[in-house]
């Protein structure tokens, strides 16, 4: 068994007592390290001095420097010796630093300190499934990918690869190619939609924590003293959307935050598998995530060793210039210091507007030396266990080279991982696996059958197999493989000419023109459907896809769609009078617009309506579902490999629109399973989809994500049987778009959002995924019928594989509280094993089972809490599939009425409507924002003989005044009892306390907090 994973094991494991993007620059000054152009850099100190001028110079003149020879006597300082407790060295180091110096470490990238004998540093190498952006390395499948596995031990291979990559780049270029390493993304898949879904793990809490933590530890090494690298989690916290995302609001309830949303990075942090932190862009319950007060006060208290918090690229600005959450930059990088940030990425390898904001910051007194003091200890604490300033010999991780780069055995985990995070949805009369005695005449056809594609964070694919290739050197020489992209060839005529849009040859690509007065290869171009309209264009003539140049000319000079801004998007619009437009789709919204034919023949993106764009006539030179259908009539089988492509369809800073299958590729589908009954769907996508694949004529349906290199091959391995699927889901695949909630909705206890509250019928349920073999499930069976709160239960189950073949069953064990005061989880995963068994062979598996494993954040009282009650323990194959179930009885707590005697604070609430979660002040603190008939409810309220009285603080930041009434057991037909007015206070941060007399308040009740005007509110008391 493999993979052995509770709830205990993540959630109460104990304390270990041992950039720079070259792709291009995002909007909004957001890049992986960037500036966008003509943002400029935050304004000069109030107070600046020449002398910090100067230095500051010299100190960025020095950044890239390679890490210089030790200075004379640097070698003999106590923090050069490796005998001493780490504590003491990073002491001794900040104590020889002057201030200058240490704001200089502040930044991503580190300057060089030779009179100590200090290299250059630089936070931020991107790892998340493989070293990316330094060149060629192992690339894993993506990290949603990964997670399928349900697979510590292997995520704990694959990270320590990428560790021991990094260290063969870093050799190369020190200063540069850095150590800290930002992964795992350990935010949760709460909605399919977002464009960063191939980034994460799952959308449970317990797995994703469980995955963390074992890449974490891969990259970390097993060395008890040295990291091999330092990974980063990213991005804390409740970041799931990119439509805004440095300025919308996460409202999220405090239950919510603490049983869900920060499960995983405290997963990671306690168990001591990650080194960092990266805070998210967005804001949460109104307060931007960089200088949440979290990141010291709940991170740290996770863990005894040091934590190196780094800001997303851009964002220490975005406090000042989107958010405008400050008015100056160094209010800002002193308020995020003050919470917890260490590190600030921004500006590229500019470091002196950040050395500039934290020196004026020191000079107003918004900061002390001790803060700086603190952060920086918080960075040297990781370079001295990254071996950095230990004498040759001893860091056993200085001795690895470049050679160890896409190695051997490295590509021969790729493919392990490729195959093994491969689903099978669906095997209808067994069609898979095909047999390579039999199925010797395969068709591979659709637009990702012989193409990989890499993804914003991809590293560079030193080689590429695609499934075409993977499927014919797995038939050898006595098979045949018909293949056809299924992409409809066209050319495109000027209308009023008669011209044909012509494409240079050249391998670098040229300007297209309207010179063509025939119809041939230069003229043809494959049109791949994305849906949505989108389309990318590939020119027969050098192989290149259309892409937006310069001066908005249309040239073919793109391998693949790429770059921050993908320029490779168009649409072929068609008109009522049957002519077409060709319209650009990139996301720089800025350059929208259509092509039109210049006086010189040249195409450019050149008119803003239609009215002023050129038409064309849309000849079709071939059809791409005829293409796929002639290559499947008559094979043996058909396989058709359609999907996503990650730099279109959804992706960092673009969320997906929609869930459901390009129309062009499901026609694809349709066609071949007509011409083919042996038909073999392959989705190849970032995200799940929606649709009609569980009612479908398709007898069977696989899925993988983008998985890197050795994508060809894996898949050969699983169509063929060499490797028995055992992938399983982690995310809910829901039937429509409908089923989901605004992409803006966090709290997914009232929305109903992922396998844990949803109430509908999914397409695939979490969990979900078949085998080539069976497996039969005896009764669970616990080893106590009740436990107590502190107590523990094993349960345990018999597993049989009933088939043929040997094959891996991944076990589920799920909980749920029958009766409780809220409203609990319909499931919850509570633990996972991979068994691997061969024909006819049984194991038991069991898991360790703790009461507080069923622990809730109880916002009655403000702690988790373990509930008194029956609570039903189940297994299964998925969170649909339970096999058995046994009941619990749990001796915890009785939780008591509420009691709002005492001060209770808003957010407290046990349901809402109309209102949303705000930042009680720009320091700490969380209040409650109402509307004009907005309500919070308090449930179980004991109001005793009477309360008399309500004391509420209060906002209003507009004119005029605000009613709160209060109701009990209905916010609009309930009993009113009282009601306070508040009036404007100015300021939405300045309250006010209000008072009010109540009447008839008395005994067990629901109470209602109404508003009729908008108003915050922080806390509130009622009182005899």
């Amino acid at each position: 068994m493999r993979g052995v994973v509770s709830r205990t094991a993540i959630s109460r494991s104990g304390v270990s007592r041992s950039g720079v993007s070259p792709r291009g620059i995002s909007p909004r000054g957001i890049s992986r390290g960037g500036t966008f152009p003509g943002s400029g850099r935050g304004g000069p100190p109030r107070r600046a001095r020449r002398w910090w001028r100067a230095l500051v110079a010299a100190l960025v003149g020095l950044a890239l420097i390679a890490p210089p020879a030790a200075a004379e006597g640097a070698a003999g300082y106590p923090f050069r010796d490796p005998a001493l407790p780490l504590a003491a060295r990073v002491s001794d180091l900040i104590g020889r630093l002057t201030t200058a110096e240490k704001v200089s470490l502040l930044h991503q990238y580190q300057p060089a300190i030779p009179r100590l004998g200090i290299g250059a540093f630089r936070t931020g190498t991107e790892a998340l499934h493989g070293v990316a952006w330094l060149g060629p390395a192992t690339v894993f499948p993506q990290a949603v990918g990964l997670g399928s596995t349900w697979d510590p031990d292997l995520l704990k291979q694959v990270g320590a690869v990428v560790g021991r990559e990094a260290r063969g780049y870093h050799v190369q270029n020190p200063g540069y190619n850095g150590l800290n390493l930002w992964a795992p993304v350990v935010n949760l898949l709460r909605d399919p939609r977002w464009g960063r879904n191939e980034e994460g793990y799952a959308e449970d809490p317990l797995l994703t924590g469980a995955l963390a933590t074992a890449y974490g530890h891969g990259i970390q090494g097993d060395d008890p003293r040295y990291l091999q690298a330092a990974p980063t989690l990213k991005h804390y916290l409740a970041y799931n959307n990119e439509v805004r995302r440095d300025t919308t609001s996460s409202s999220v309830p405090p239950r919510i935050l603490h049983d869900y949303d920060e499960v995983p990075f405290r997963a990671a942090i306690s168990a001591d598998a990650a080194t960092g932190v990266m805070p998210s862009y967005n804001l949460v319950n109104g307060r931007p995530n960089h200088v949440n007060p979290d990141l010291n006060q709940a991170l740290r208290s996770w863990t005894e060793q040091d934590l190196l918090v780094v800001s997303d690229a851009g964002a220490p600005e975005n406090l000042v210039k989107s958010e405008h959450y400050y008015d100056t930059q160094a209010e800002a990088n002193a308020a995020a210091i003050k919470a917890g940030l260490d590190s600030f990425t921004v500006n590229d390898q500019n470091s002196a507007p950040t050395v500039e904001a934290v020196t004026s910051a020191l000079d107003q007194g918004l900061l002390t030396v001790a803060d700086i003091d603190r952060a920086v200890r918080h960075i040297l604490s990781i370079r001295f266990r990254l071996g950095e300033f230990d004498p040759a010999g001893h860091n056993p991780y200085a001795a690895i080279t470049p050679d160890v780069i896409n190695a051997p055995e490295h590509q021969k985990l790729a493919r392990r991982a490729a195959a093994e995070q491969v689903v099978l949805l669906r095997n209808d009369r067994d069609t898979l696996p095909l047999s390579a005695a039999t199925d010797r005449r395969v068709a591979v056809v659709g637009p990702l059958a012989d193409t990989l594609y890499e993804d914003w964070y991809s590293g560079t694919m030193p080689y590429r197999v695609t499934p075409v290739q993977g499927i014919r050197e797995r038939l050898g020489a006595g098979g045949t493989v018909t293949a056809s992209e299924g992409v409809d060839r066209i050319a495109l005529k000027e209308a009023g000419t008669g011209r044909y849009v012509t494409a240079s040859s050249a391998a670098g690509g040229a300007a297209l023109t309207v010179s063509g007065t025939e119809s041939g290869p230069q003229q043809a171009m494959d049109v791949f459907d994305w849906g949505q309209d989108t389309v990318t264009l590939r020119t027969v003539a050098n192989g290149k896809f259309l892409s937006l140049g310069d001066g908005k000319t249309v040239v073919n000079n793109a391998a693949q769609p790429t770059g921050w801004f993908v320029q490779q998007q168009f649409s072929l619009v068609r008109q009522a009078d049957g002519s077409y437009l060709l319209g650009y789709a990139g996301n720089d919204a800025f350059n929208h617009g259509f092509a039109v034919v210049g006086a010189d023949g040249r195409l450019t993106i050149g008119a803003t309506t239609p009215e002023a764009a050129t038409r064309f006539t849309l000849e079709t030179v071939s059809s791409g579902v005829a293409s796929a259908v002639a290559a499947a009539r008559g094979a043996d089988a058909a396989v058709v490999v359609v999907g996503s492509m990650p730099f279109i369809n959804g992706r960092e800073d673009d969320d997906r629109q929609t869930t459901a299958l390009p129309a062009g590729q499901r026609a694809i589908i349709d066609a071949v399973r007509a011409a083919n009954p042996n038909t073999v769907v392959v989705l190849e996508s970032s995200y799940p989809y929606s649709g009609d694949w569980d009612t479908g004529d398709v007898p069977a349906l696989l899925w993988t994500s983008h998985a890197g290199q050795e994508t060809g091959h894996a898949l050969a391995d699983v169509l063929f049987g060499d490797h028995n699927p055992s992938g399983r889901l982690t995310q809910t695949w829901y039937r429509s778009d409908a089923d989901l909630p605004d992409i803006l909705d966090y709290d997914i206890a009232k929305s109903g959002h992922t396998y844990q509250y949803f109430t509908g019928d999914p397409l695939y349920p979490f969990g979900h995924g078949l085998s080539y073999t069976s497996f039969r499930y005896g009764e669970l069976r616990l080893s106590r019928s009740s436990v107590g709160a502190d107590g523990q239960v094993e349960a345990s189950v018999t597993v049989t594989n009933t088939g043929r073949r040997a094959g891996t069953e991944v076990v589920q064990l799920y909980t749920h509280a029958t009766d409780s005061r809220t409203t609990q989880p319909l499931k919850k995963l509570a633990g996972f094993q991979r068994v691997q068994l061969e024909p006819g062979r049984s194991t038991t598996v069991r898991f360790r089972l703790a009461a507080a494993d069923l622990a809730f954040w109880d916002v009655t009282r403000s702690r988790s809490v373990v509930e008194k009650g029956d609570y039903e323990v189940m297994v299964g194959s998925s969170a649909e599939a339970i096999a058995s179930t046994r009941t619990l009885h749990v001796n915890g707590e009785v939780i008591p009425p509420r009691d709002l005697g005492r001060p209770t604070r808003a957010e407290n609430f046990d349901d809402y409507q109309g209102t949303t979660l705000v930042d009680e002040s720009k320091v700490s603190g969380t209040a409650v924002a109402a509307e004009a008939g907005s309500w919070i409810a308090f449930h179980d309220v004991n109001l005793g003989r009477g309360a008399r009285t309500l004391t509420a603080s209060l906002a209003r930041a507009a004119a005029g005044s605000a009613g709160l009434t209060v109701r009990l057991d209905d916010p609009v037909r309930g009993r009113v009892v009282g009601r306070a007015t508040v009036a404007s206070t100015g300021d939405r941060y300045r309250y006010t306390t209000v008072t009010a007399a109540l009447s008839g308040a008395s005994g067990r009740h629901d109470v209602y907090l109404v508003f009729d005007a908008p108003a915050t509110i922080a806390t509130f008391r009622l009182t005899g």
